[in-house]
């Protein structure tokens, strides 16, 4: 375990304040690539993302008091992360960054797929399920981060398949470079709609002495409701004062950090800067994490110290209920050509396409996700190409075929 000391923490906090406002800017290749790999710095999502957004001086929401008291004013907060295995189960979420040179593979949908992203998707045969190395019934996530293109790939409730490719009951594809979101009433990998991954505690940030964007958690009950950063609902209580999903639970600035270790003031200084968002129905208060060897379980243990009522709600608007979900119109796809149709085979075809009013695209079946407005396939057998094209009011679809002859 590192050792942090408060001297550390200081001078950490003076030196990483400068870096903070570059810190959105690295490049996605500055990150180790391996399982629960160090991202070196990276951030992701442009600093202006409400994940990013520091909220410290954000108003407080009219009814903080009331949804704290609904949640239960001493439900403690709970690291649902560490070191080691807790009933053969690794504690915590992790993750995969793969080299760009990784294959995408075929994800087949078992539950969400018309609201999922499709493959292909680098996810190595060795990706670490949730739970992980007995993963059993639980949420199964797969999260994978591409270093060379700076995509985020996640998975819920993930299954490897004998021929490499994976089941998933539902996927989404997270640009890391933009302010991408679910289109609205759509879920991802998670219940709110949102990247898993990039709520997580995660070692290597508290190693650094700093967190730069909010964390995710859980609660118990949530109503059929949503805020951004959030898309997606899941109610499970019709009470008025229960969580919409991606609500902001901010400490409260008047809470004294003083006595904790130097790693617990660096997840708690998060908290008070950037707060944590409402994600998935859960264990209440349940801050999710990344596991790693080197965190200290009995010093986590610690933040468990800290209830409800040391945290507020910050100000929920704007709220979305299925009376007032914002609607809009789809992409429009007005090409999607090849550069030849009848070809013979491993010929280089450049498939092009125009769209607007979209946030990111995918081609498949191959190659994936990319940026621009064409990409260059070399099919083997005759192959039918689709252009899914998304925005936050829905999804658009073109396709072409190249005849291999």
């Amino acid at each position: 375990m590192r050792i942090f000391t408060q001297s550390f923490l200081t001078l950490a906090a003076v030196v990483l304040l400068g870096l903070a406002a570059s810190a959105q800017n690295l490049p996605c290749n500055v990150m180790s690539t391996g399982i629960d790999a160090s991202l070196n710095g990276y951030v992701l999502f442009p600093s202006d993302n409400l994940w990013n957004q520091n909220i410290s001086q954000a108003q407080v929401d009219p009814n903080s008091d009331n949804i704290i008291n609904f949640i239960g004013t001493t439900v403690p907060l709970h690291p649902d992360f560490g070191s080691g295995l807790y009933d053969g189960q690794s504690i915590g979420i992790p993750y995969d960054v793969v080299p760009g040179s990784t294959n995408g593979v075929t994800i087949h949908f078992t539950a969400y797929g018309d609201e999922s992203d499709p493959g292909p998707m680098p996810i190595p045969p060795n990706a670490p399920i949730e739970g992980a190395p007995n993963p059993g019934n639980g949420d199964r996530h797969v999260l994978v981060l591409d270093q060379g293109s700076c995509w985020l790939y996640e998975l819920y409730s993930s299954y490897r398949n004998k021929d490499g490719s994976w089941s998933a009951a539902s996927a989404a594809v997270w640009d890391m470079l933009s302010d991408e979101q679910r289109p609205y009433t759509w879920t991802s990998a998670d219940a709110a709609g949102l990247p898993v991954f990039a709520g997580l505690v995660r070692y290597d940030e508290v190693a650094s002495g700093q967190i730069l964007h909010a964390l995710r958690f859980t609660l118990q009950n949530s109503e059929e409701a949503f805020t951004p950063p959030a898309s997606h609902w899941a109610p499970t209580s019709s009470n008025q004062y229960a969580a919409p999903m991606g609500m902001r639970l901010r400490l409260k600035a008047s809470v004294n950090i003083s006595g904790f270790s130097a790693a617990s003031q660096v997840i708690l200084t998060a908290l008070k800067n950037y707060g944590m968002i409402m994600a998935d129905n859960g264990s209440s208060m349940f801050l999710t994490g990344a596991p790693d060897p080197r965190w200290n379980n009995n010093d986590l243990g610690n933040l468990k110290s800290l209830p409800a009522s040391d945290f507020e709600v910050v100000l929920i608007d704007p709220l979305y209920t299925p009376n007032n979900v914002p609607t809009g119109p789809s992409p429009t796809i007005t090409s999607f050509t090849a550069s030849g149709q009848n070809v013979p085979p491993n010929t280089p075809v450049t498939l092009s396409w125009s769209a607007s009013n979209s946030l990111y695209n995918i081609v498949t079946p191959q190659p994936g996700a990319v940026r621009g407005t064409s990409v260059v396939v070399t099919p083997t057998l005759t192959t039918t190409y689709y252009l899914v094209t998304t925005n936050q009011y829905g999804r658009s679809l073109a396709k072409v075929t190249v005849t291999v002859q």
